[in-house]
C-alpha cells in the first residue's frame, strides 16, 4: 500500500482550489452573487414559461408557422426600441431601470397564467403578450448587458460574462425538464405562475445591492443624437462592426432550431410535453458545459480562437440534428448544438465588452442585445413558414447550409479574429 504525504496532497489540493477560484472569481463580488442567484431563480421560471408557451401555442393551433408568429411578435419592440434603450441605460440607474422591467415582466407572467387557469387563453392572447414581454426586454437586455461591469471588477468582466451564460444555461437544463413535467402534470398555467413567482428573486437581489449612488450626468444632447452617436461609433470601428455581424448571421440561420423543437418533438419524434422539455434541456446542458468551460479558460485568453471554433461547430450540430429521428439522438445532438452555441455568442459578448470605451457601453450593447431579441425573431418567421412547406428537417438542413457559408466568409474576409484576446 502507497502512503502519500500531506507535501504531496497539498499541491493537488491547491491547484484543485485554484482551479475552482478562476472559474468561479466573478462570485467574490457580494453584488455579484446577489445578482447571480436572483437571476438563476428568475431564468429557471423564464425558461419554465418559454417552453411551455411554445407548447400551449403548438396544441391551440397545430401550426408551425404559429410559432413563428408568436416569436416574431416578442421580437417586434425589441427591433424598434432597444436603441433608445441603451441611451436610457447610460442615462439613468440601471439598477432602478432593470427594478421596473423585472416587475413588468412578473405582471405579464401572472396574466398569461390567469388566462390559461380559466381556459379562456386564445393563441391572439399568447401574441399580445409577447408583444408586452418583448417592450420589457427592450429596456431590460442593454440595462443588464452594461450593469455587469457595476458589480465587478474590469479583470474579472470575462469571468463574468461567461458566468452570466452558465446561470442561463444552467436553467436551461433544469426549467425545460420541469416545464415538461409540470404541463404533462397540472398544465401550462402553473409553469407560468411558477415564473411570475420567480421574478421575486432577481428584484429582492437588485434592492439588497450596495452600490454607489447612481450619479446624474448632465444632459447635453438630445435621446436622438446620442443613439446617433452610439451607432456611428460602432459601425465607424471595425472590430466592433464584424463582431455585430457574427451573431447576427447567427440567430437569423443557425437559432432557427430553436423555433421547431416544439413541432419535432411532437411531428419528428412523435412525443409531447415532456419530450419537448428533455430537448430543451439537453441544449442547456451543451450551454451550460461550454459556459463552464469558457469561465475556466477566461484567463488564459484565446477569446478569438474559441469565437472561430464556435462559429463552425454550432452550425454544424444544427445539421447533425436536421438528421436524427429518436429522441437520444436530438439529445446528444442538442448538446453539442448547445456547447457551440454557448461558445459562439459568450465570445462575441466577451470580446465586444472588452473592446469598447466606457461612455458607449450601454448604446453598444443594446445593439448586441437588439441584434440577439431581434435576429431571433426574424429567424423563426422565415423558418416557421418554411417548415410549414417543406418540414421541419428540411428547413434546418437549409439553416445550417446558410449559417455554416456565413462561417466560411469571415474565416476568410476576417482572419485577425482568430488572434484576438
Amino acid at each position: 500500500m502507497v502512503e502519500h504525504s500531506a507535501a504531496e496532497t497539498e499541491p493537488v489540493a491547491s491547484a484543485s482550489s485554484q482551479f475552482w477560484q478562476r472559474t468561479f472569481a466573478a462570485l467574490q463580488s457580494p453584488n455579484y452573487r446577489l445578482w447571480f442567484i436572483g437571476q438563476l431563480v428568475s431564468v429557471v421560471g423564464t425558461w419554465m414559461q418559454s417552453t411551455a408557451q411554445g407548447f400551449l401555442v403548438f396544441q391551440l393551433t397545430h401550426s408551425t408557422a404559429y410559432l413563428g408568429y408568436v416569436g416574431f411578435a416578442g421580437g417586434v419592440p425589441p427591433l424598434l426600441l432597444m436603441l433608445f434603450g441603451g441611451v436610457i441605460a447610460d442615462r439613468v440607474s440601471r439598477r432602478n431601470l432593470l427594478v421596473i422591467t423585472q416587475s413588468t415582466m412578473m405582471l405579464l407572467a401572472l396574466i398569461l397564467a390567469v388566462l390559461t387557469f380559466t381556459g379562456l387563453v386564445q393563441p391572439w392572447h399568447i401574441v399580445l403578450l409577447a408583444l408586452g414581454l418583448g417592450l420589457a426586454n427592450a429596456f431590460d437586455a442593454p440595462a443588464a448587458q452594461a450593469f455587469v461591469l457595476e458589480l465587478v471588477d474590469r479583470e474579472q468582466l470575462p469571468n463574468a460574462i461567461a458566468l452570466n451564460g452558465s446561470l442561463g444555461n444552467l436553467a436551461t437544463v433544469i426549467g425545460p425538464t420541469v416545464a415538461g413535467l409540470t404541463y404533462a402534470a397540472f398544465g401550462g398555467a402553473w409553469c407560468f405562475t411558477i415564473n411570475a413567482i420567480s421574478y421575486i428573486a432577481v428584484i429582492v437581489a437588485l434592492l439588497m445591492m450596495r452600490l454607489p449612488v447612481h450619479v446624474v450626468v448632465p444632459r447635453t444632447q438630445s435621446a436622438l443624437v446620442q443613439l446617433k452617436e452610439g451607432v456611428r461609433y460602432t459601425f465607424a470601428h471595425p472590430l466592433l462592426r464584424t463582431l455585430m455581424f457574427l451573431p447576427l448571421t447567427g440567430v437569423l440561420f443557425a437559432a432557427t432550431y430553436a423555433t421547431l423543437l416544439p413541432a419535432w418533438a411532437v411531428e419528428v419524434l412523435h412525443g409531447d410535453a415532456t419530450t419537448n422539455g428533455f430537448l430543451q434541456s439537453a441544449r442547456g446542458a451543451g450551454s451550460l458545459l461550454g459556459a463552464l468551460m469558457i469561465a475556466a479558460l477566461a484567463h488564459w485568453g484565446g477569446q478569438g480562437r474559441w469565437l472561430t471554433i464556435g462559429m463552425f461547430v454550432y452550425p454544424l450540430f444544427v445539421l447533425i440534428l436536421a438528421g436524427t429521428r429518436t429522441t437520444g439522438l436530438s439529445m446528444l445532438a442538442l448538446i453539442g448544438l448547445g456547447w457551440g452555441g454557448m461558445v459562439f455568442y459568450n465570445m462575441a459578448n466577451t470580446l465586444l465588452q472588452t473592446h469598447v470605451a466606457d461612455e458607449f457601453r450601454g448604446r453598444v450593447m443594446s445593439i448586441y442585445s437588439l441584434i440577439m431579441f431581434g435576429g431571433i425573431p426574424l429567424g423563426a418567421l422565415w423558418a416557421g413558414t418554411l417548415a410549414h412547406f417543406i418540414g421541419a428537417p428540411w428547413t434546418l438542413v437549409v439553416s445550417a447550409i446558410i449559417a455554416l457559408s456565413f462561417g466560411v466568409y469571415f474565416w476568410v474576409t476576417a482572419p485577425q479574429l482568430r488572434r484576438l484576446v
